[in-house]
């Protein structure tokens, strides 16, 4: 879908309160009720949702999949497919509270992903995202809203609180693994625990790319509807990667750019200021 003239503009500033960015930073997460309005996150839910049908690329009935195949459907760089989805990945709306949260005065998108968890879907388990990214830097944010209202048993995602001043904990992907060696680790230092609940559409967390989290699975009956965001700083260097994740992603994401460049590919584009 190309012609966007009738989508909701979404570059009206939301403006954060200093104590919400200063808890951010302190604990790597937060909450922004009502980032997006409803009628302007059901507009966007309709497009989206055709668009991760159509690419769903699930076989398997979810009792035959691996846990992380269980765990959601995942459809990446939807801005790319349609210009539609574009007007919502590159809403200067969303780019400017990551970016105030993370203290940096520019940023670029990393990538989108649709995150769709099925009816049944596991649960995903205990992990950091930024062991996949190649990036030599902390400044790293996801927004995380969800298209359709979320209820207190599937609910938003489950994070560590201060995981994220710790940086690189373990190389592991996500997996059962991960679960464990990361639940343990979170237990043995303490670290406080936090769910926020019920979600309606357009609400929206945000968490660091090293702040621990995992999400619940789906009991209920409809299709948990996510979309995602990842912003970097502009500006940040691409760091030597040293696993296949982290190669992987370096080809996929940065296109012809390699350890040292400054991640500013044609699939970074600055989306604030």
């Amino acid at each position: 879908m190309s012609i966007t003239n009738n989508l909701p503009n979404l570059d009206e500033a939301y403006h954060l309160p200093e104590e919400q960015i200063l808890h951010y930073q302190r604990d790597g997460h937060t909450i922004v009720r009502g980032l997006a309005k409803h009628d302007e996150v059901s507009i966007y839910r309709e497009i989206i949702s055709e668009m991760v049908q159509e690419h769903n690329y699930h076989t398997k009935p979810v009792h035959e999949r691996d846990t992380y195949g269980k765990a959601f459907i995942q459809i990446e760089n939807l801005w790319t497919m349609s210009d539609s989805v574009k007007k919502f990945v590159m809403a200067r709306r969303f780019a400017k509270v990551a970016a105030d949260l993370m203290g940096v005065p520019s940023v670029r998108i990393y990538h989108d992903q649709a995150l769709f968890k099925e009816p049944g879907g596991g649960h995903t388990p205990w992990h950091q995202d930024q062991v996949y990214w190649p990036l030599d830097t902390d400044k790293t944010i996801t927004l995380w809203m969800p298209l359709v209202p979320v209820s207190e048993e599937v609910g938003s995602m489950t994070f560590a609180s201060a995981s994220h001043l710790n940086g690189y904990i373990t190389k592991q992907g996500i997996s059962d693994e991960s679960h464990r060696t990361l639940k343990d680790y979170i237990e043995g230092k303490g670290l406080e625990q936090v769910r926020y609940g019920a979600m309606a559409a357009g609400d929206a967390t945000f968490h660091a790319g090293w702040t621990l989290h995992s999400a619940p699975g789906n009991p209920t009956d409809r299709m948990r509807e996510v979309m995602t965001i990842i912003y970097i700083a502009d500006g940040t260097p691409i760091a030597e990667p040293d696993s296949n994740s982290r190669r992987s992603d370096l080809a996929r994401w940065f296109p012809g750019l390699k350890p040292g460049d400054v991640a500013a590919s044609p699939l970074n584009p600055i989306v604030y200021p």
